[in-house]
């Protein structure tokens, strides 16, 4: 980051588009996108190695000329459905907005998918990445102990 704050300006009219539907290509993003303002750039994401090589990986970047081109387009087209799944649109810089300590276990989730795209401190990443495993291990924890109850009650019946 730039004494100017030039990297927080980017992340304003940045906008992170999740869930989407594996036959949608970068050609219809911009389409979909396009109606609300002026596109500077647009990453669509690919599997880089393994089996899914040179597949989309579900989820693409838009970045508007204006914060406001960028919030216009995220009222509008968060939800809606494209290939019969609805679209997941935040500003990028909302990504770690889920990451609370009261988290439930699905926001949990959704944070670990939202650090696969990158960026964030160090610190604040690793301590995420902590509670969710930690979570995780919480509800898995509970899973079993419900399991082995309801099996010795069916044993017992």
């Amino acid at each position: 980051m730039d004494p100017n704050g030039s990297i927080d300006d980017k992340c304003d009219n940045r906008l992170y588009i999740g869930n989407l539907d594996l036959r949608i290509t970068e050609a219809a993003l911009l389409k979909m996108f396009n109606p609300y303002g002026k596109i500077v750039s647009e990453d669509f994401l690919w599997h880089t190695r393994g089996p899914k090589r040179g597949e989309p990986r579900g989820f693409a970047f838009v970045q508007y000329s204006t914060k406001e081109e960028a919030i216009l387009a995220k009222e509008k087209m968060h939800g809606k459905l494209a290939c019969g799944r609805p679209l997941v649109v935040r500003l990028a810089s909302e990504r770690y907005a889920l990451e609370t300590p009261s988290s439930s276990t699905k926001a949990v989730g959704e944070g670990h998918k939202l650090h696969l795209t990158g960026g964030g401190t160090g610190q604040t990443s690793r301590s995420a990445k902590i509670a969710a495993i930690k979570n995780k291990l919480k509800s898995l924890e509970e899973d079993n102990s419900r399991t082995k109850k309801q099996k010795q009650s069916d044993n017992i019946s």
